[in-house]
């Protein structure tokens, strides 16, 4: 049905390719590119096929990139490559006339600042090329979207408050260790908190609200406020929300480590001298912290991703909960990575296929809760991130 390029080959970029392959009936030619090919090559042997391509490019460079879009004509990029890439790549497929998708919004390298007015910006250009670009689409963003799209579809007339929720239970038996990207988890957990209320937002110190949050399967796990980016998107689009929040849990081990990090300056993203060189503090600790990707084989535990939402259905107010647990151990069988790749993963393959069906074919620059959510919520059920839903419970916030 369709040729996908997938950008980058990371924890990510492995279980996108991973399922990709799964599904020969959407995904016809396949590519895996990367700064480094070697790694595209392993990811390919562990998959076991053949057929799939790998490529050497710099996302960085938007030439590079286009004379590899001309090569290959992919009818889709899957942008798993780093944040601060994501307009060089959008760039390159509006000169090379291919789709786009990704799982992060745009960052520049200098400033810890997520905002989505840099892609946003491109909707007309994407409009008259008559591309569809697809921001988000991993689970948180991403996900957490289409819960909110399938909730007001289906459930409400008037969402207006609006929950999500983020746990990672499991152990990985490190002392510290981060479960994407060392330096884009540390810049995205040290910024200040931020949410919206009663059309403002409402910024709050780093970690400063917090407070416990039963998650189903695991019990209660302290829960932290922090700024994500989808909420910018989704009071955006479903301006009846009177309040909208984010909360992810850590543990105290976890957060020690991260106060230390902080206090002796190696959660610097400015450039430092050292031995008549500079260097980035955080970018050096990322080189000696353990690989996200090796983290799978002996992660025990699961995660839950959720949405908890209060609103109107025919004047009466009424609680939903949907949300997804998934095992580290279920996802390392599966594609060798660990369980927050895996959730990540499985929805950006799930958004390309989407494109490839012709169900999300829209020209411009969307947001994946500005689709159809239904058979994304089908497509879950059936690629390995099963949901479920608790009626009128009590949502504890």
């Amino acid at each position: 049905m369709g040729k996908v390029l997938i950008i980058g080959a990371g924890g990510v970029g492995t279980v996108v390719a991973h399922k990709v392959a799964q599904n020969p009936d959407v995904f016809t030619e396949i590519m895996i590119a990367s700064r480094t090919k070697s790694k595209c090559d392993a990811v390919v042997k562990a998959i076991g096929n053949p057929a799939i391509r790998t490529a050497q490019v710099d996302a960085d460079h938007v030439d590079e990139l286009v004379a590899l879009f001309n090569d290959f004509r992919p009818d889709i990029v899957i942008n798993v490559a780093l944040p601060y890439q994501d307009l060089t790549i959008m760039e390159a497929c509006l000169k090379s006339g291919v789709n786009y998708l990704d799982t992060a919004n745009y960052e520049p390298k200098d400033v810890a600042h997520f905002e989505y007015s840099w892609q946003w910006a491109y909707k007309q250009r994407f409009e008259e090329a008559g591309l569809t670009a697809i921001l988000g689409c991993g689970f948180d963003p991403g996900v957490s979207g289409i819960f909110t799209a399938y909730a007001a579809k289906h459930h409400f007339d008037e969402i207006q408050y609006l929950d999500i929720v983020d746990c990672n239970a499991g152990n990985h038996h490190k002392a510290f260790a981060t479960n994407f990207n060392p330096e884009i988890n540390i810049r995205e957990i040290t910024q200040n908190g931020r949410y919206y209320e009663n059309g403002q937002w409402v910024t709050t110190k780093p970690m400063e609200i917090h407070k416990d949050l039963t998650y189903p399967n695991i019990g209660p796990r302290d829960s932290y406020l922090l700024y994500h980016e989808e909420l910018e998107s989704l009071v955006k689009n479903f301006p009846t929300i009177k309040r909208a929040r984010f909360w992810m849990t850590f543990g105290q081990e976890y957060l020690t480590h991260l106060r230390v990090i902080q206090n002796i300056g190696m959660a610097r993203i400015d450039e430092v001298e050292y031995n008549g060189m500079k260097i980035v503090p955080l970018q050096f600790l990322k080189a000696v912290l353990p690989n996200p990707q090796d983290l799978g084989e002996n992660y025990e535990g699961e995660t839950s991703i959720g949405c908890r939402i209060r609103g109107l259905k025919d004047g009466k107010e009424r609680t939903y909960y949907v949300y997804n647990n998934c095992s580290h151990q279920a996802a390392y069988q599966e594609t060798g990575m660990q369980g927050v790749s895996y959730t990540t993963g499985v929805p950006a393959m799930i958004g390309a296929m989407m494109y490839l069906k012709g169900i999300w074919q829209k020209p411009g620059v969307w947001n994946v809760e500005e689709f159809d959510p239904d058979p994304f919520m089908e497509q879950l059920n059936k690629q390995g991130l099963p949901w479920h839903e608790v009626f009128d419970g009590d949502l504890e916030l």
